[in-house]
């Protein structure tokens, strides 16, 4: 009787940890509130110390992945393999101590090498549910107080898809009641789901490009591996002109969709690299939308507008070869867009006027890594494992500090940070770093 009422209080007491009101400086998913890497939060360090912030907490064991933490009410939510398992897990926000683990699948061993030791996909958190892919396709739907699974489906058998060839990485998208992943079939390029149940609600097929510039036929006498239409970027969702539509950066285009029936409004090939390997999350201010590949390739903005016949039409604004994003994404802020520009032979942070795509800058000071905007900085996670601070300035490169993780993986660290509740989060495989970034003690 004891044990089982201890079991009871514990039970209750993980209930109402995870019943308390989501703070105004969660991290639900992907690239934040907003998938657009920028935290509203303030009362931040603005210079660190020799060394860096204090080192909050640190967890080792957690499995290989790429998984960026979600965090919200209390908790972390993330992603990795965990032995020949595919896991997700919760932890808590205070000192790191897993909360539960649920395995979603067997860990994806196959394919090719470079990024294999785990998943990639943030967990989506909406109330008491998250979403999450798995590297193999998994689609789950779990509890968030304890992980139990809710529903699932698969993206290749179920949602007719097609795998990528360095597995899939999407974070999915809860837009109202529907959820949006980008299986990669012909058919199913990209779906809508019922969030609640995984029935499918509408389905986009992304057609091959009908005419190809010379410069596109000779990128495609390189190397080609997109036979999947799925790239490995996540959506986001926007309004223009009474329009609610999703923006997708796929294999083969940058497109927009009308997220009421799922047809394909238009769409923008430049961005998207003749590999298919397209990974940075699009960006959408002030009409603009813009994407970015690396391999050679570059990064495109076009302008929306509505025409006569009630549709959008999608028109280039520029495209520059100065901004090829491999997966660390950029950051818009007061019209101007910072960046990593490099790809597997390494590259360093850009500044460019987003309106016009000019260079204001291009610093090798700053290594190739990847943004989350907070308290008024912009702090960079290198692939080597190097955290740096600087300013959000148009003008030129302003460091404000810099130090290393204690512990080095082998794979390049292309989790990306996150910053939340006045805590910045680093993660290297299976080691995530907790250092407060508190400008005074709350």
């Amino acid at each position: 009787m004891r044990i089982l009422l201890l079991t009871l209080a514990s039970a209750l007491i993980a209930s109402s940890a995870f019943a308390e009101t989501p703070r105004v400086y969660d991290w639900p998913q992907w690239q934040g509130a907003n998938r657009d890497a920028m935290s509203l939060e303030s009362g931040l360090l603005t210079e660190w110390p020799e060394g860096g912030p204090q080192l909050a907490w640190r967890r080792e064991g957690l499995g290989g992945g790429y998984s960026a933490p979600a965090i919200t009410r209390g908790h972390l939510f993330g992603m990795s393999n965990q032995g020949n398992d595919e896991v997700v897990w919760a932890l808590s926000e205070e000192d790191g101590s897993e909360v539960w683990s649920t395995v979603i699948g067997p860990a994806n061993k196959e394919g090719m090498h470079q990024g294999i030791e785990g998943p990639g996909c943030t967990p989506t958190v909406e109330g008491d549910r998250m979403y999450v892919i798995g590297a193999s396709g998994t689609l789950a739907c779990l509890k968030v107080a304890n992980g139990d699974i809710i529903w699932t489906s698969h993206l290749v058998t179920d949602l007719g898809g097609e795998m990528p060839t360095w597995r899939f990485n999407e974070s999915p998208l809860i837009d109202g009641d529907q959820l949006i992943c980008t299986p990669g079939g012909d058919e199913n390029t990209i779906v809508a789901l019922n969030k609640n149940n995984g029935e499918m609600i509408w389905h986009c097929a992304v057609p091959a490009a009908v005419e190809l510039t010379e410069e596109q036929k000779e990128r495609l006498k390189r190397p080609n591996f997109a036979n999947s239409k799925a790239g490995y970027a996540s959506a986001i969702a926007i309004d223009f002109e009474g329009v609610h539509q999703i923006v997708q950066l796929t294999a083969k285009a940058l497109v927009g969709i009308n997220a009421e029936d799922g047809t394909l409004l238009w769409r923008y090939d430049a961005p998207a690299s003749q590999t298919g390997i397209n990974c940075s999350t699009p960006l959408f201010q002030d009409d603009l939308v813009f994407a970015s590949s690396a391999y050679g390739n570059g990064g495109g903005a076009v302008r929306l507008s509505k025409t006569e016949d009630g549709g959008i039409a999608a028109e280039e604004v520029y495209f520059t070869k100065d901004m090829q994003n491999h997966h660390g994404g950029m950051i818009v802020i007061n019209d101007a867009l910072y960046g990593a520009n490099g790809g597997n032979g390494g590259g360093f942070m850009s500044c460019l006027d987003f309106k016009t795509g000019d260079i204001l800058w291009r610093d090798r000071d700053a290594p190739k890594g990847s943004l989350v905007a907070a308290g008024g900085m912009l702090y960079l996670f290198s692939e080597d494992g190097e955290a740096v601070l600087f300013e959000p300035n148009s003008k030129q490169y302003v460091e404000k500090g810099r130090f290393k993780i204690p512990t080095r993986s082998e794979a390049p660290a292309w989790a990306h940070p996150v910053v939340a509740n006045g805590k910045l989060y680093l993660r290297d495989q299976g080691n995530l770093y907790c250092y407060d970034v508190r400008a005074q003690a709350r």
